[in-house]
């Protein structure tokens, strides 16, 4: 199986509502699908989601550094995997969610060679997941009807996007708490919203109310490690990491400052599911768990992420895959089994997705 052509066509799909952070907003769905054929015939799927307040690649950015990859890949065969990541990786520097859909697509095609899906690829076995949602920053009242209507499609765990006014994200994460069942797992992600010092103020306001969540996501600036550091010494909210961390070197600075007490995985910010692994498995070395996470992406990227969580259950024992959830439809054939909060993976070979 010879690479014979790599080429690339964007994933454009509505949203069931905008989708609101501290950073940005986004109205619809537009994605870069990376397909790579083989002179067997043989065609192997990536993904990828610009988001340049967080990566820095925009559609135009991913196209030109997949353009600039492809060529050092035609003519290789796909048995020699680890030289394809090898060239993937060297021949340039950071543009990662460029990077990930390439990945995704060759190994894609690796799994579809051997006949297995992924997961089993990969070493995994479990197939079935569930995923939290994530309800949009916003007025209190809508945010609290999203989560109520989440909640009634069988959601067990919500993500609340925060990080706007400390003050007034405290009342709203109070209200939406009040409105809820009791049984209802509570995640908050302020996309580096807050001060260090505004991040331990409202934290303590919402511990001395009984409202502990299974973690606050990126509280700080992604660069101030020590304002991580200075949070988890002071709140009972475990800190998850994720824009702190692209690279196993970020991930390790965090690690040995005991900066943090969770890592957020995501493809789009490692370059890809080689990473991934590398980053769940340093982090099991320290005995700190993750989060496997996605950016607003379509299922190609989701479900490669689900497969590299199979592969890692000791690690990764949390999901934020929703971004499928947050689509109002697409046109995409998959084998994987997207129903809200669940997620079941196909045992046909590679990925399971497919134009």
């Amino acid at each position: 199986m010879k690479i014979r052509s790599i080429h690339t066509q964007s994933l454009k799909a509505p949203l069931k509502r905008p989708f609101v952070t501290a950073l940005r907003r986004v109205d619809a769905l537009e994605d870069l699908v990376v397909v790579i054929e083989c002179d067997d015939g043989s065609i192997g799927y990536g993904e990828g989601a610009p988001t340049p307040q967080i990566t820095g690649e925009t559609m135009g950015s991913m196209v030109a550094a997949i353009e600039y990859i492809a060529p050092h890949l035609i003519g290789r065969d796909i048995d020699e995997v680890e030289t394809l990541l090898h060239i993937v990786h060297h021949t340039i520097v950071k543009n990662t969610t460029a990077k990930s859909a390439l990945e995704i697509a060759l190994y894609d095609l690796k799994a579809k060679s051997q006949q297995m899906p992924l997961y089993k690829m990969l070493g995994g076995k479990n197939r079935a997941f569930k995923t939290d949602i994530t309800i949009s920053m916003g007025d209190t009242e809508k945010m609290i009807a999203e989560a109520l209507q989440s909640v009634s499609l069988g959601y067990d765990t919500l993500k609340i996007k925060i990080g706007e006014n400390p003050q007034k994200d405290a009342d709203r994460i109070k209200a939406i708490v009040n409105a809820l069942p009791a049984s209802i797992g509570l995640r908050l992600d302020a996309n580096q919203g807050w001060s260090a010092k505004e991040s331990v103020a409202l934290l303590l306001e919402l511990e001395n109310d009984g409202i502990i969540a299974e973690f606050i996501e990126q509280p700080v600036p992604a660069d101030d490690i020590e304002g991580m550091r200075y949070i988890k010494e002071r709140v009972a909210t475990p800190v998850l990491a994720d824009e702190s961390v692209f690279s196993l070197k970020d991930a390790k600075r965090l690690l040995e400052m005991e900066a943090v007490d969770y890592i957020n995985i995501k493809l789009a910010k490692t370059g890809g599911i080689s990473n991934a692994l590398a980053l769940a498995d340093l982090c099991a070395e320290y005995g700190v768990e993750c989060m496997l996470g996605c950016m607003l992406e379509g299922p190609i990227s989701v479900a490669a992420g689900v497969h590299v969580a199979s592969a890692r259950p000791d690690t990764i024992t949390m999901l934020d895959l929703d971004a499928v959830a947050l689509l109002a439809s697409h046109q995409l054939k998959s084998d994987v089994y997207f129903n809200e909060s669940e997620i079941l993976l196909s045992d046909t070979p590679g990925i399971g997705l497919s134009l």
